[in-house]
């Protein structure tokens, strides 16, 4: 996706209603309230999983959060090839949030591996 495809989207609002804190998304439809965040390579080890349903918790008109993570990624560790399984920890993690008593998530979240 290229640079001037992602949208920005409001956490806070400052002086003449500007936004004074906003974060970069990958996908919105101002009807459906839809955030679309699509990840890759470092979906689970480079904690995007967490940063991107962090933001959703604070972003403004945010009723659904589409999170789009591989079903595995592949690297190599020490020599020797290895697979991060991606979409499971990231279910796993969801999950946890998402059935815990303590915590209440304000939005509907749908998990997609690719």
């Amino acid at each position: 996706m290229r640079a001037d495809q992602h949208k920005m989207r409001p956490v806070f609002f400052g002086e003449n209603s500007k936004p004074s804190l906003q974060y970069e998304i990958d996908a919105w439809h101002p009807g459906w309230a839809p955030d679309l965040e699509i990840e890759a390579g470092r979906a689970w080890m480079g904690n995007e999983v967490y940063r991107d349903r962090i933001q959703a918790l604070v972003m403004v008109e945010l009723n659904y959060l589409f999170l789009a993570v591989p079903l595995g990624y592949r690297y190599k560790s020490g020599g020797r090839n290895t697979v991060s399984r991606d979409y499971a920890n990231a279910v796993w993690v969801c999950d946890a949030l998402y059935g815990h008593s303590r915590i209440t998530m304000h939005y509907s979240l749908c998990v997609i591996g690719y």
